[in-house]
């Protein structure tokens, strides 16, 4: 029992000791999309915000691909010392049902810091569709079944899914077109190669602005300050439509929490910040920055309410 209980105490004041002297060396967020996309953009702005209150470099890792889930499974896997960190998103939690086999578990496996921000998606055009509105959308997609294509960050990601649930509610027939993420999505909506798409505000934003491509309809269930004269879907008629994402900071499962602490209070310091504030907020983020507990157990419901999403749409990704 002496034994036992000396082993025990060691072990408590190596965590400590681990924890106070954390970080000895650069921390790595693991961004599940290529560079130009939401999760990628929010994670840069904290990680150069971040190296001079932790005293190392904050560098950035994109590992796109499965919807997030490859970087995910490198996180997961990856030693709980705080060294390695994921932008999580809605991805993640709409993957537990969505995929038929994962190696990872978004609740048991990561240790939750704080959620960064809520967004919601835009449903958006391409000029050449020759749509001005949903109404004349779904008009063009019933006149031609599967004429219509729609381009999304990838499979199991968010706009995926309110694509799919857009398909639900609408009984249209669209075919749906998975990229490695939003941003090359979006080239190809610029381009004209894909006639509409659903994505995140942040990186659409400016080419809505630009006139390059027309936002139809946001899809959360109230207008958003940033594009106050584009309706929602659920006052255009499709009830109670509601799709809204979220970006938030993750370690492995195991991370010693008083690092978990030191982390979570310097990015909620950074989301304070007023230059970081205003430029998340004018692009169509609200900012979160909750504790360890309350984004569990955010996690929690958002893993049931996609489930949910994901049965009523009959989505199943092997």
């Amino acid at each position: 029992m002496l034994r036992i209980l000396v082993a025990s105490v060691a072990l408590i004041m190596a965590g400590l000791a681990s924890a106070q002297s954390y970080p000895a060396r650069q921390v790595r967020i693991v961004v599940p999309f290529p560079p130009g996309g939401t999760s990628d953009i929010l994670a840069r702005t904290i990680g150069a915000r971040l190296s001079a209150p932790l005293g190392q470099p904050v560098v950035i890792d994109n590992r796109p691909g499965a919807g997030g889930n490859i970087a995910a499974d490198h996180v997961a896997k990856s030693p709980p010392d705080g060294y390695t960190l994921i932008m999580g998103t809605s991805s993640l939690a709409i993957s537990q049902s969505l995929y038929q086999k994962l190696t990872y578990n978004l609740v048991q496996d990561f240790a939750p810091i704080t959620q960064a921000v809520n967004y919601t998606n835009l449903l958006v055009v391409h000029p050449s569709a020759g749509v001005s509105s949903v109404a004349e959308l779904l008009a063009l997609a019933k006149a031609k079944p599967g004429s219509l294509s729609y381009g999304t960050a990838g499979n199991g990601t968010p706009p995926h899914m309110t694509g799919e649930l857009f398909k639900a509610y609408t009984g249209v027939n669209i075919l749906h077109i998975p990229y490695k993420g939003g941003a090359p999505a979006i080239a190809d909506l610029i381009a004209g190669q894909i006639p509409m798409m659903f994505d995140n505000v942040p990186p659409l934003l400016p080419h809505v602005r630009s006139g390059r491509i027309k936002a139809l309809a946001v899809t959360s269930l109230a207008r958003i300050a940033v594009l106050p004269d584009v309706p929602t879907l659920h006052e255009l008629g499709l009830k109670d439509f509601d799709a809204v994402g979220w970006n938030g900071l993750l370690a492995p499962a195991g991370t010693p929490r008083e690092i978990v602490s030191r982390l979570h209070t310097e990015v909620v310091r950074v989301l304070a910040i007023p230059e970081v504030r205003d430029q998340l907020t004018s692009q169509g983020a609200d900012i979160v920055g909750n504790s360890p507990e309350e984004f569990s157990a955010w996690i929690k419901a958002e893993v049931k309410k996609w489930a949910d999403v994901v049965k009523v749409s009959g989505a199943k990704i092997d």
